[in-house]
């Protein structure tokens, strides 16, 4: 299907003249038929070929009372038919609905030169044709035609069919944004509501939320008046809704959940006169909505616009801002950022306005993430911009520039904690996210993955290349007692009391493990470094595979340390769970030195050559 809208001046034939293209009535109301004026929008449509699509038409009122209307009418609507009668010629209202038009950005026009049995429809033929060309319409096919006689019905049918299969093929993928032009009630069915789906497919069983947030769920679809269980753009289609359906009404959008950003502030590239000229309070005409906003002017033709009310609003998109009582001429807006900064330091203002010089309003992705430098890929997509990259961690994107520039801070701080902190150098995952600015401690984890230097421990960072931290000589006095204990029994762990009594506080085996003088096993769990080497030789001699009991007794140690030895082997490489009760020795196992799980995993300390030899 192709959708048109009707432009011109009222008593100029729109209504007529669809009525003579499709048999059928548009206007909808009683009082629209006896006064022969349209007053609400009507919908009709027809084949004009027998192997067309259908061309399915947007009847506007052209009275200047009715210009909102009008508006709602052509904002989703890509092509029109536009309608000058020859015993009149240009009016008024031609001239704004043609600003309209033209600030909306419709390229594809067809121009019917109505009552031509009237009147010689040549002279105002000609001096339509080059008011349109002066516009975004440009040169467009006009046909003289007569609704009573029906001249020029067959040459303008052939001319909208050439139109309809000129415009760009929509893109049915799209997420949905349908604007809705009518609301009402059938008996048995509940609220119903129509509009033109521009991009995108509709389904029975479909989920959509409004611009509120409101849920509703498609338990019906029609569309040219024939039940369907999907419709593809464009179509006019008809929606029984269920679920929170009560404050439908026009100008309510029905959206893919989850897939577009509703703003309440965005920054717009405004046509024609400076924007210095517009007054502060104007409305903005977006599909069927009409809502007031606040107008902040920042460079000569770029603006801030703040709305009563949220919309979903992409990068690229064109709407009209307008007087409410039409004193102007609708000014044409293309949509540059959806989520702009603040705007709070002396200068911002003027820095913002240098920087929307060089925006396009075309979606560009890669500019988005330069701009912005990190954002969620779900966040671009909701912009209306193409992500250019793959995320660095979840669904976070950043830009190779700032993600460098972030890996060498990392690597600047971790370093600077080590130094400040020798008891405890490695720098906590939590603080490098604040000190970095970071919204997510994964894109800390990622980044400690691109840096050689850095590893990670126990939600801590450390700087592989730094040379270990000595030890206070009365830490390393208890240290020292605690490794002769070992060297005796390397695999019972000092109880609680043994390490409480020689003042090795939970802060003090930090720094010992730090310092590489002991390997932590578990939270109050330390034996020598290498000892989970030669655990798991010790245990490579037992019959595969073992049970915890068998370790033990193997190990010569209690079920209070073989546990997490065993889970620290598990995590190591070195051993591996057959069923609930049993494990086994790998061929090959253990990380190897400088291994490790960044971000809250467990490293084993590098064994050195004696692994009962001290390490500082």
């Amino acid at each position: 299907m192709r959708v048109l809208a009707t432009a011109g001046h009222v008593d100029h034939g729109k209504s007529a003249l669809v009525r003579a293209l499709t048999g059928m009535e548009p206007d909808r109301y009683e009082e629209e038929r006896r006064r022969g004026l349209t007053l609400d929008l009507g919908f009709v449509w027809t084949a004009t070929a027998p192997d067309a699509e259908p061309l399915a038409f947007v009847d506007v009122p052209g009275h200047e009372r009715f210009v909102a209307t009008m508006l709602a009418g052509v904002g989703p609507v890509p092509a029109v038919l536009f309608v000058v009668a020859a015993d009149q010629g240009w009016q008024p209202q031609s001239e704004e609905h043609l600003a309209i038009l033209d600030a909306l950005g419709v390229r594809h026009a067809v121009l019917a030169v109505t009552r031509s049995d009237l009147a010689d429809p040549g002279p105002v033929r000609a001096d339509a044709v080059r008011r349109l060309a002066a516009t975004s319409l440009g040169t467009v096919p006009s046909v003289a035609v007569s609704a009573v006689t029906g001249a020029g019905l067959d040459e303008l049918r052939a001319a909208l069919t050439r139109l309809a299969r000129r415009l760009p093929a929509p893109d049915t993928d799209a997420d949905v944004r349908l604007w809705l032009d009518r609301a009402f009630t059938v008996r048995g069915h509940g609220t119903v509501v129509t509009g033109t789906l521009g991009t995108g497919t509709l389904r029975v069983g479909d989920r959509l939320v409004t611009g509120d947030g409101a849920a509703l769920r498609v338990r019906g679809l029609q569309c040219l008046h024939e039940d369907r269980t999907e419709v593809g753009a464009v179509a006019r289609v008809a929606v029984n809704a269920h679920g929170a359906a009560d404050g439908l009404r026009r100008g309510t959008v029905l959206l893919t959940p989850d897939r577009w950003l509703l703003t309440d502030v965005a920054d717009v590239r405004v046509a024609g006169e400076p924007v210095t000229g517009l007054p502060r309070s104007l409305t903005l005409h977006l599909g069927t909505a009409a809502v007031p906003v606040t107008v902040r002017p920042l460079g000569e033709d770029t603006a801030r616009l703040t709305l009563h009310r949220a919309l979903p609003l992409r990068i690229g998109d064109r709407a009209v801002l307008r007087e409410p009582g039409g004193g102007r001429t609708p000014r044409g807006i293309t949509v540059l950022d959806v989520a702009p900064p603040r705007l709070a330091r002396r200068g911002a203002g003027r820095a913002r306005a240098a920087e929307l010089a060089g925006m396009t309003g075309r979606p560009d992705g890669a500019a988005e993430l330069r701009r912005r430098k990190l954002i969620r890929r779900t966040d671009l997509l909701a912009m209306g911009a193409p992500p250019p990259a793959e995320p660095v961690a979840g669904d976070w994107l950043a830009d190779p520039a700032h993600w460098t520039a972030l890996r060498d801070r990392l690597a600047a701080e971790v370093t600077r904690h080590a130094r400040a902190h020798p008891l405890e150098p490695g720098l906590p995952d939590e603080a490098a996210r604040r000190l970095l600015g970071l919204p997510d401690r994964t894109l800390v984890t990622a980044l400690a993955r691109t840096a050689p230097r850095l590893h990670g421990r126990e939600g801590r960072l450390y700087d592989a290349t730094a040379q270990r931290p000595a030890l206070p000589p009365p830490l390393r006095s208890a240290v020292d007692t605690v490794r002769r204990d070992l060297a005796r029994t390397p695999f019972r762990a000092p109880e609680a009391d043994r390490l409480t009594g020689l003042g090795l506080t939970r802060k003090a085996l930090a720094a010992a493990v730090a310092a590489g003088a002991l390997l932590r096993i578990a939270d109050g769990i330390v034996l020598l470094p290498g000892a989970d080497a030669d655990a798991a030789a010790v245990l490579r001699a037992l019959p595969q595979p073992f049970t915890l009991s068998e370790a033990r007794r193997a190990l010569d140690t209690t079920r209070r340390v073989a546990v997490p030895l065993l889970e620290h082997l598990d995590a190591q490489g070195y051993t591996e769970r057959v069923d609930a009760q049993h494990r086994r020795c790998r061929t090959q196992g253990g990380n190897g030195e400088g291994e490790g799980e960044i971000g809250g995993g467990r490293e084993s300390n590098p064994p050195a050559r004696d692994p009962r030899a001290p390490r500082f």
